[in-house]
């Protein structure tokens, strides 16, 4: 009798260690990806029509000025409204111009992820800019990721330049 003890004491103990084995164990969670950042078909967006704001008027290198974003995030800070407030104005003034948003991250996440980030990042600032008055048609946006870096060092100061929406202009 003893013997059956030993062995129900012993298949118990096993029993318990699938039990708790399989209900403790890291479950497999599927990641979906972020979408991945649409890029305007040609037809849509030819961003060879955009160019620097500068090259039309050195002046509106002080207007149309980069805007930065915190790491992993894409909310605007009180100095990017302060710019996009600007480039609204401008943009209200000037009605026979588009602009184009141009999302941007640092080098750090996977493509598939830095895309969806700067996607979310060019479409904060475009909201923004709707939320001021100006037309959607006349803002279009494109996420680059990491593909355009402003700085290539490897350390946070250069990284911090490279999470930005830029801004080039366009005649309608």
């Amino acid at each position: 009798m003893k013997q059956y003890a030993k062995l129900f004491v012993v298949f118990c103990c096993a029993i318990l260690l699938v039990v708790t084995g399989t209900a403790c164990s890291k479950k497999q969670v599927k990641q979906e990806a972020p979408p991945a950042a649409a890029v305007p078909e040609e037809s849509d967006l030819n961003a060879k029509e955009f160019v620097e704001p500068s090259d039309i008027d050195p002046a509106l290198a002080k207007i149309f000025k980069d805007i930065y974003f915190d790491f992993d995030r894409y909310n605007l800070k009180p100095e990017a409204k302060k710019t996009l407030d600007g480039i609204a104005e401008w943009l209200k003034s000037n009605s026979s111009y588009r602009v184009l948003v141009e999302g941007h991250c640092d080098e750090r996440g996977t493509n598939e992820y830095n895309l969806a980030l700067g996607e979310r990042r060019a479409n904060s600032a475009k909201s923004y800019l709707i939320g001021l008055g100006i037309a959607e048609k006349r803002i279009s946006t494109i996420s680059y990721g990491e593909e355009k870096p402003q700085c290539t060092e490897r350390n946070e100061a250069c990284w911090s330049k490279n999470r930005r929406d830029h801004f080039l202009l366009a005649r309608k």
